[in-house]
């Protein structure tokens, strides 16, 4: 018993304690872990679309070479900015595709509520700037977004919204969102805004909405063929409107000649009845007798009740009157001129 004791005192004090072996593997593994911490704390990779802001004692400073870098572990910390074109959604929900209505839904010029969904691209141009101007920067472009396009949208027309005022639109909404981003300098940059989509924001509105369309186009097309009448019929009435003037004119210069030769022939009556008065009058009396004569038929009664048709026809027709010309024709025209001095001393005399 003696000797199992002895040797027991002998295996005890030679073998080491174990909180003083423990100690040791601690220390050597916060050894390695402090060394491996260093390591991998000293280096960081910047990607090619990717720009770092390296911040030493709190002061920052952009690095934008891409590749492998050094820094102080501990007393430099690193912050990596994606510089690529990212973009968010204004007006609907990106993965769902639901309608954010206080976002979408806004009022025209002429007091329609319209729905319109927009996107909004951006970059980080000023990785700085962007990390320690402000907390959300992407917040602030979402804002001032919204605001404009509240103001640009309320100066338009429902119709120029949903058909053909999105260019202009889009346009002038950039143009105020960029100007608005550099006064709040916060090292984020518009590349660019677009309408996703723009629709009435109900059922009932898009039903009106495109009876409204069909009415347009039934009115385009009732113009149309309004126009169309118009070109057929606009040359054919020009066409006789002119025919009309012609004729006009032809009557017209027709009326005129034949007044002045009515004009010219009393004229020359005239001057014939200076000259001889007389004559001139018994022979616009003859010359109106022979008008009215031979359509008349003379009647004479005696009052004894017994009417007798005098046979003036045979006097007054053609044959008989041109064979009693004939026939007391003078052969001569100083016979003629004798004759009619005659029958004209007689018919005055007989006047008298």
């Amino acid at each position: 018993m003696e000797e199992n004791n002895n040797m027991k005192k002998k295996w005890s004090s030679k073998r080491p304690k174990a909180g003083k072996h423990a100690g040791k593997v601690a220390a050597v593994v916060a050894g390695f872990v402090v060394v491996g911490l260093f390591a991998t704390d000293c280096t960081y990779q910047i990607q090619e679309q990717e720009q770092a802001v390296l911040s030493t004692f709190g002061v920052p400073k952009a690095v934008t070479e891409t590749g492998l870098h050094f820094k102080l572990p501990l007393i430099q910390q690193v912050h990596k900015v994606n510089t690529t074109i990212q973009g968010f959604p204004i007006g609907y929900d990106q993965e769902s595709n639901d309608v954010v209505a206080d976002e979408g839904i806004m009022i025209t010029s002429d007091y329609n509520f319209i729905d319109v969904d927009f996107f909004v691209e951006y970059r980080i141009t000023e990785p700085v700037k962007y990390l320690y101007t402000s907390q959300q920067p992407e917040e602030i472009l979402k804002s001032i977004a919204q605001s404009c396009i509240r103001t640009v949208i309320a100066s338009y027309t429902v119709d120029d919204v949903l058909t053909t005022g999105k260019s202009e639109i889009q346009a002038k909404i950039k143009e105020m969102i960029m100007k608005k981003m550099e006064a709040q300098d916060v090292g984020i940059q518009l590349v660019n805004i677009t309408i996703q989509d723009a629709e009435p924001p109900t059922q009932e509105i898009m039903k009106a909405f495109k009876a409204v369309e069909t009415a347009k186009q039934g009115k385009e097309t009732a113009v149309n063929n309004a126009n169309k009448y118009r070109n057929e019929k606009l040359p054919e009435a020009e066409a006789q409107a002119d025919q009309i003037i012609q004729d006009a004119e032809a009557q017209k210069q027709v009326r005129i000649n034949e007044a002045e030769a009515e004009v010219a022939r009393f004229n020359a009556m005239y001057e014939e009845y200076v000259k001889n008065p007389t004559v001139t009058k018994l022979r616009m009396f003859y010359e109106a007798m022979e008008d009215v004569l031979p359509d008349m038929k003379i009647v004479i009664d005696n009052g004894d009740g017994t009417q007798k048709v005098l046979p003036l026809d045979s006097f007054t027709g053609e044959n008989g009157s041109e064979e009693t010309v004939d026939a007391q024709q003078p052969e001569t025209a100083t016979e003629t001129e004798n004759a009619q001095n005659q029958n004209t001393d007689a018919a005055v005399q007989g006047g008298e």
